[in-house]
């Protein structure tokens, strides 16, 4: 079944919704007995942001090597923004259904209920199936997606970025992940003490902990917290990754959810916190390069970039989405 479903997707066409169904059901099965940090071993590659841009994805294949002779691991953001987006998430979950050791999948803020319906995948799905039951069968899924990934125990790969809740790795291991991303119910203060002070407790600003893995960002200006202007997660500075990176015995955090121009970018004096990029000519619009970044055996970073598809350019909808960019 597997071969017959990757076969059909690989031609960038849909699954039919009896099959998705199973599909969502067998990947289910997977997920749920993996760890919130998910255990990598090297050699594997590590993606980026993919927004539905499905002939770039086949780009991304091409340029690191197909499953199984390539280990993946993915940032997060699967759906919203391109035109193929229910092929890109089911090819992937086809790929981890039929090689679930060679392909880790973690979550990203996109998915979630309330971002996807509105920035284009619960649109397409609609359009794709006819009815909305395939977009509940994806997101009731996405709840079960990892929250990070640990390669050889020295990277640590993440959607977003870090949370001042979770100094140490061992605390987002005993999340409960299973749901969708709390929102934030911020009580004024632009700094994490200000913030953490109008709290009342400290549990209760430890529910909003996941949605920081999903949203924060580095800035390479500042050294601790400032809460983020998305509305969600915060902005972190040198500080607070070096303090992670020596509390966890890491040498590199690795994560995606901002665009990179260039397609990769090192943060900081200490290069010990990147960005990876993976979806070329963002939006179809933007120009961009995409990346991808290989670890060997060694723990050696190799960067590789590569330009979006032609055939990204043909494919193009009688539709605009809506125009939201993170």
């Amino acid at each position: 079944m597997e071969d017959k479903w990757l076969s059909k997707l690989k031609e960038v066409k849909c699954l039919p919704e009896g099959d998705l169904n199973q599909l969502c059901q067998k990947a289910k099965e997977i997920f749920i007995e993996e760890s919130n940090v998910q255990y990598v071993n090297a050699p594997v590659i590590i993606c980026g942001d993919i927004h539905g841009q499905i002939y770039d994805l086949l780009e991304l294949f091409k340029k690191g090597g197909e499953i199984p002779n390539s280990r993946y691991v993915f940032l997060g953001d699967y759906v919203d923004r391109g035109y193929n987006s229910v092929e890109v998430i089911e090819l992937l979950l086809a790929l981890k259904i039929k090689y679930p050791g060679h392909i880790t999948l973690l979550r990203g803020n996109h998915e979630s209920r309330k971002i996807c319906y509105s920035y284009g995948f619960f649109e397409e799905v609609v359009k794709k199936y006819g009815n909305p039951n395939p977009w509940h069968y994806f997101t009731d899924l996405f709840d079960y997606f990892p929250l990070a990934a640990l390669i050889e125990g020295k990277i640590f790969c993440v959607h977003g970025g870090l949370s001042p809740f979770y100094p140490v790795i061992d605390l987002i291991r005993l999340t409960p992940r299973k749901m969708e991303p709390p929102e934030y119910t911020r009580l004024g203060g632009d700094s994490f003490d200000q913030y953490y002070h109008g709290c009342g407790s400290a549990s209760s600003c430890k529910e909003e902990a996941m949605t920081d893995l999903l949203w924060s960002d580095p800035d390479d200006d500042l050294e601790n917290w400032v809460i983020s202007m998305r509305g969600a997660g915060w902005i972190f500075g040198w500080k607070v990754v070096d303090t992670f990176n020596h509390i966890n015995g890491l040498e590199l955090v690795s994560r995606a959810h901002q665009l990179v121009m260039e397609g990769f970018k090192y943060h900081f004096e200490k290069k010990n916190l990147c960005t990876v990029w993976s979806a070329p000519n963002y939006c179809y619009r933007c120009g961009n390069k995409a990346s991808i970044l290989k670890i060997d055996q060694n723990l050696s970073r190799n960067i590789e970039y590569f330009d979006f598809s032609e055939k990204s350019l043909e494919n193009q909808p009688s539709k605009t989405l809506v125009p939201y960019f993170l």
